[in-house]
């Protein structure tokens, strides 16, 4: 059987629902209200745990380490970062009871059918290669510390056999990964945070960066924060279209601040203590030795925790592109060649971690910048109609386009052309004026939300005129 490229078309024959050791069928489908289930009490558990790794503890290392910045500046950083990544991930998560679709697929109500392909190809690229490969680094060094006589190698490989089977069999045992690690990460993480913080010197005399030192860190933190953004209805999709969006949007949101927050803090807290590299070790070695073992375990079930995710979402998003593929296992087997790929690339940056996921953060938020203004603005312009409309006028080949690919390449071109600061390439504005740092992530956002909302009002892009499908949720 064909695996439908149609988002709205049910298909009968699931039979998927409430299984946990089940391969979940299709792809990027509306999910029918028979297979709904689960609360939204459930996602602070599903963004809690792949937030409790190392990689999030690596963004706080980055502002003393590399950034130039104080404890307490960095601090201010990774809250300010955070609280706007986490908000935005709410607002997205909440859209997906309602209409029972991917974020990718939704996102075609700004973009089109063909246009959307800027996105989805994307994050596609992104989060199933990109992040895949951060995080098993992250998950291999951790396993390589506890275990030195196991080579780098085959720890890496190890990581990405473990991630690569939860992500195959897909959502409901990736929820259920998510909700029997997060006692353990959190209880563990929570200790050893605990224990650092007691171990560090937060008002030792720092470099005292400047704004552009600060804004770089704002970025790296609201990169880190944003980059579940592009899927986060992807994990809402299942809940009923009943469900309250103010609780679904909270504890979505909510899930990604506390986690992030608290090991980033952590993270800027272990340079003052004499940490001197983007590795677990900075970390473990301010612990006792039972403490230090059961944190690089954990940071290696973390890894899993946060790569199932990835996998999977970058396996939809590749789907969203309308590629047919000829079984119910489309996507699990996307996963698969995925993360083969990104095995790959996690071995190239075995050697180079610390400069490889400072540029990788930077080079997050300035996709996601504009992806944010577009998808945002194209809501609220469309508040008070039926964006499911929207969305199945888009989702049809030969349907009227949409414009949102053109903001968002234009901004992403301006935005890095002019602000970028990047260890390969700095922008016009940093160049002549350092101090002004990184401000890509936000001039992409105001440029693509501008220049959409220009198309939208000039008459450039308007709501398709199709009927509700009798199986769309109200």
């Amino acid at each position: 059987m064909v695996a439908s490229i149609d988002p709205f078309v049910a298909d009968p024959s699931r039979d998927y629902g409430r299984k946990v050791v089940a391969v979940e069928p299709g792809g990027a489908e509306f999910i029918p209200l028979d297979e709904r289930h689960g609360s939204p009490r459930s996602l602070l558990w599903t963004w809690v745990s792949p937030n409790m790794e190392f990689a999030t503890l690596g963004v706080g290392i980055l502002g003393p380490l590399f950034f130039g910045l104080t404890f307490w500046q960095s601090v201010a950083a990774i809250v300010l970062g955070t609280a706007l990544g986490s908000a935005t991930h709410g607002v997205l998560s909440s859209w997906g009871p309602g209409h029972g679709l991917p974020q990718m697929i939704i996102s075609r109500s700004a973009f089109g059918f063909f246009g959307n392909y800027v996105p989805a190809t994307v994050n596609s690229l992104v989060a199933g290669i990109g992040w895949f490969a951060v995080n098993s680094v992250s998950g291999a060094l951790a396993l390589h510390t506890l275990f030195d006589r196991l080579s780098a190698t085959v720890c890496l490989l190890l990581v990405v056999a473990a991630q690569l089977v939860i992500a195959f069999f897909g959502h409901n045992l990736i929820h259920a990964f998510e909700r029997f690690a997060f006692p353990v990460l959190t209880v563990v993480f929570v200790i050893a945070c605990v224990w650092a913080l007691s171990k560090s010197h937060p008002n030792a005399g720092g470099h005292h960066a400047g704004i552009g030192g600060f804004l770089v860190m704002v970025g790296a933190t609201f990169g880190y924060a944003a980059g579940w953004n592009p899927y986060g209805s992807d994990y809402t999709r299942y809940l009923a279209p009943t469900s309250s969006k103010r609780a679904v949007g909270m504890y979505a949101g909510l899930g990604v601040f506390l986690s992030c927050v608290l090991l980033e803090v952590t993270g800027s807290a272990v340079v003052t203590a004499g940490g001197t590299q983007v590795a677990p070790s900075s970390l473990t070695d301010l612990l006792p030795t039972w403490l230090g073992k059961l944190t690089l375990a954990c940071i290696c079930i973390g890894a899993v925790a946060a790569n199932a995710l990835n996998i999977y979402s970058g396996s939809i998003s590749f789907l969203a592109l309308g590629i047919r593929l000829p079984t119910h296992l489309a996507r699990g087997l996307v996963a698969v060649v995925f993360g083969v790929i990104g095995y790959f690339v996690a071995h190239h940056g075995l050697s180079n971690a610390g400069e490889d996921y400072e540029n990788f953060l930077l080079v997050i938020s300035y996709w996601i910048g504009p992806w944010l203004g577009v998808v945002l603005t194209d809501r609220w312009l469309r508040r008070g109609t039926s964006v499911d409309e929207a969305i199945i006028g888009a989702s049809r080949r030969g349907s009227p386009e949409q414009p949102g690919a053109f903001p968002m390449v234009v901004a992403t071109v301006v935005s890095i052309y002019v602000f970028a600061s990047q260890t390969d390439y700095t922008g016009l504005l940093p160049r002549n004026h350092p101090a002004f740092g990184d401000l890509t992530f936000e001039a992409g956002f105001l440029i693509a939300a501008a220049l959409y909302w220009g198309m939208f009002r000039l008459g450039r892009s308007r709501p398709a005129e199709l009927p509700q499908l009798e199986t769309e949720p109200r």
